[in-house]
């Protein structure tokens, strides 16, 4: 595992609170706290794994902890009434097939008043509903956010700073925040993505046991180490030097239409909760546009109700994700009679233009909640992909689906 990053969150606020100690002002007062989920997962399938977002590996027919297990530590270094130091380290399987550990929060936050405050750091980024606790499994009804919605934006975290506003009109608690910042994610793929003049809105209302929101995410995301897609791009580029072809097809059109280089994306998301008597719900519906082929717009969505029946919740959800932009680049060729090699570029520009989830889910399963820090859960998700593999790597060749995948484990809190 990789371990510099929390060896680093660890030392941060020590240093801190040294620096702090020689200014006279004392030491300033500590919390710590840690979150985990240790679960198995399989599927009934050895055609395709499933994953969560941006895992490298999943599972098939035989189970394995490493989907939907992690490990999280939090510390946080109060100073005074108005500053404050916040620290998480997280250790999962993301990316590659070996658990490694991420600094996933490092902020320092200044409360202005009662009601606003400015974080600068690294913070989790406000695009859903449940941005702020995704990796902590207690904090939810299900097993895990449904991959439908929330592998539409698998970015987690933001370096920058923002602003948060929380007050009250009339029996309404209003919560308003603004993000500004930049990240880069590597990819399962084997490239990385850099997010640059990212903004993001974050407006939450809550009323009795409702909860409402609404978010956007705006960004311009570039990649230079996308081996694949820059091959095919290139390819493209070469052949529009033929005079005949680029008056045919507009290829240096299409290569613009699918490199990642300054493409606009966003998110924009609403939101829903209820925690009423023995009834708890929970939906959200968001839509992705990105002007680039490449990455597919989207539309996804979820619904979850349970009942509580003293420390039993057994829930239901139904989840979908349907790609919004065409699955061809219209008038590019795949066949006829042009050399083998232009073939193979169109070809590969027509199969980036397919990439993009179709997919629905259903899923039921029951929460347990045996101990005050602790809660059993088991989910049986049934996942219907196409056309395409869904959120589904890894697939073999004519895999359609459906996917019956169970997972069962405990959510802690400490």
């Amino acid at each position: 595992m990789k371990l510099k990053p929390a060896l680093a969150l660890l030392v941060l606020p020590l240093a801190i609170s040294s620096a702090y100690a020689d200014e006279g002002d004392g030491m300033p007062t500590f919390t710590f706290s840690g979150f985990g989920t240790a679960a198995l997962t399989k599927s009934n399938s050895d055609d395709a794994e499933f994953i969560r977002p941006n895992q490298g590996r999943g599972v098939t027919s035989n189970a394995k902890n490493s989907v939907d297990s992690n490990f999280g530590f939090q510390a946080t270094a109060k100073f005074n009434d108005m500053f404050s130091f916040t620290g998480q380290g997280l250790v999962r399987k993301i990316v590659t097939d070996d658990f490694t550990a991420e600094l996933a929060w490092a902020f320092a936050k200044a409360k202005i008043s009662d009601n606003l405050s400015v974080r600068a750091g690294r913070f989790g980024l406000p695009v859903y509903m449940i941005s702020e606790y995704r990796s902590l499994g207690y904090a939810s009804t299900m097993m895990r956010p449904p991959v439908e919605m929330y592998s539409q934006v698998p970015v987690e975290s933001v370096d920058g700073a923002d602003i948060i506003y929380q007050g009250s009109f009339g029996d309404t608690n209003f919560t308003g925040q603004f993000a500004i910042g930049n990240t880069e994610q590597d990819f399962s793929a084997g490239f990385t993505g850099k997010f640059t003049k990212m903004t993001g809105i974050n407006l939450v209302a809550e009323n009795g046991p409702f909860t409402f929101r609404f978010g956007r995410v705006d960004t311009t995301i570039n990649s230079d180490n996308y081996a694949a897609l820059n091959s095919i791009v290139g390819g493209l580029r070469a052949f529009s030097a033929n005079p005949g072809l680029e008056a045919a097809f507009g290829l240096k059109a299409v290569a613009n239409s699918i490199e990642l280089k300054d493409a606009k994306g966003s998110f924009t998301s609403v939101g829903m909760s209820l925690d009423w008597k023995n009834i708890v719900a929970q939906a959200e519906y968001g839509k992705r546009k990105v002007d680039r082929i490449s990455i597919s717009d989207s539309s996804s969505w979820y619904t979850m109700v349970g009942y509580r029946i003293g420390k039993f919740t057994p829930y239901f959800n139904h989840a979908s994700v349907k790609k919004d932009t065409p699955y061809t680049i219209a008038g590019l060729p795949t066949s006829g009679a042009f050399p083998a090699q232009f073939l193979a570029v169109t070809n590969g520009a027509n199969s980036v233009a397919s990439n993009g989830s179709n997919q629905t889910s259903n899923s039921i399963g029951l929460r347990w909640d045996f101990y005050k820090s602790a809660a059993l859960k088991m989910q049986l998700d049934r996942f219907s992909p196409g056309p395409g593999s869904g959120t589904f790597t890894k697939a073999n060749p004519g895999f359609t689906g459906p996917v019956t995948v169970f997972a069962a484990g405990v959510d802690f809190v400490f």
